[in-house]
Formats: structure tokens, C-alpha cells, sequence
């Protein structure tokens, strides 16, 4: 699998916007087929910043309903890396 494809885009919710501030914690959607070791070192070629731990779960896709008809969103990966203290991401906001 090639760099570009495991990372597929940065989440900012309101929960990975707190841990940011807590402990330079990041969130993002990788692909499900990815581990750890290759986050780590896709997000450290990507950005230029040194991982410190890398925690994944994956998000199990809700059943929705559209009148009687029902359908199941796709299941997707979360990934939660972490910097070494001080690192910061490129274009993110500074540390308060």
C-alpha cells in the first residue's frame, strides 16, 4: 500500500478538537487495511512531524432507514496519533 493512500483525510470534530489542545492529539480516516506501523510513517512523511503512538478503531457503519427501505453505511478506520511534545501539524492552530 502506498503512503498516499492510507491517509484519507483529517477529521475536526468537536471531541478531536479538545484533545488537541489536552495532548497533540490528531484524528484522521485511514484506510481500513492499514496498521499502525504504516500510519506512523505516512503521517510522519506527509507532515514532517515525529509520531509519538498511534491508537486505531474502527467506526462500525449505522443501518439507516429511507421509509421502509433500510441500508448500511460503510464500516471506516479511525486513527488517533499522537506527536512527540512540542511537534505541531502544518497549517493547524497553535497550541494555547
Amino acid at each position: 500500500m502506498e503512503m498516499r493512500d492510507i491517509l484519507v483525510r483529517p477529521l475536526t470534530t468537536e471531541k478531536t478538537e479538545f484533545n488537541l489542545g489536552l495532548d497533540w492529539t490528531y484524528a484522521f480516516e485511514v484506510n481500513p487495511r492499514a496498521n499502525k506501523v504504516e500510519i506512523k510513517a505516512a503521517v510522519e512523511s506527509f507532515y514532517g512531524v515525529e509520531v509519538d503512538r498511534v491508537r486505531t478503531l474502527l467506526v462500525r457503519g449505522k443501518v439507516k432507514r429511507h421509509g421502509r427501505f433500510s441500508g448500511k453505511r460503510s464500516n471506516w478506520k479511525k486513527a488517533y496519533v499522537t506527536l512527540r511534545e512540542g511537534q505541531v501539524l502544518p497549517g493547524s492552530q497553535e497550541q494555547g
